[in-house]
């Protein structure tokens, strides 16, 4: 589009939990456009969640998962004066949700369990626990900014 940014669209809650955070996630999570298989697994994993810890909420412990995950900042690359530098930046609250999201799903698809719900739940309860490889990918980030700080005059 030329002139002005793509309006966003309205996502529809999903049927268990009339969250718009789920269905958000599911979409992250879906592939081939099979939604269904993608709720499936996401149920699955919320039910698995639910029965390994005492709490019993799962949909709770994945929201804390998720905040868990979430970056504050990122680093952006920046071309100056023939130099790349690395540079620190706050991260738009709609992008923090969409990494966390994709990182999750990301860390999930590298374990090893048997099924995908499975891998999703373990996942989930290690970024509740503040463990696991997603929340080492944030902090990795984290670091690489807090590293370039030096370099953030460059933002603008």
């Amino acid at each position: 589009m030329r002139k002005e940014r793509a309006k966003k669209r309205p996502l529809l809650p999903d049927p268990r939990f009339n969250d718009q955070l789920v269905t958000r996630f599911v979409n992250n999570l879906m592939l081939d456009g099979k939604k269904s298989i993608a709720y499936k697994i996401f149920y699955d994993a919320i039910d698995i969640v639910s029965e390994k810890t005492e709490e019993g909420n799962g949909l709770e412990l994945w929201k804390e998962a998720l905040t868990n995950v979430m970056p504050h900042v990122e680093v952006r690359s920046r071309r100056v004066g023939g130099a790349n530098f690395q540079i620190p930046r706050q991260i738009r609250p709609d992008r923090k949700v969409t990494m966390a999201m994709k990182w999750l799903i990301l860390f999930a698809r590298k374990r090893n369990e048997k099924s995908m719900a499975a891998k999703l739940a373990g996942e989930i309860m290690a970024a509740a626990k503040e463990e696991g490889a997603a929340v080492k990918k944030r902090t990795d980030t984290h670091r690489m900014a807090e590293a370039n700080k030096a370099f953030s005059h460059f933002r603008f």
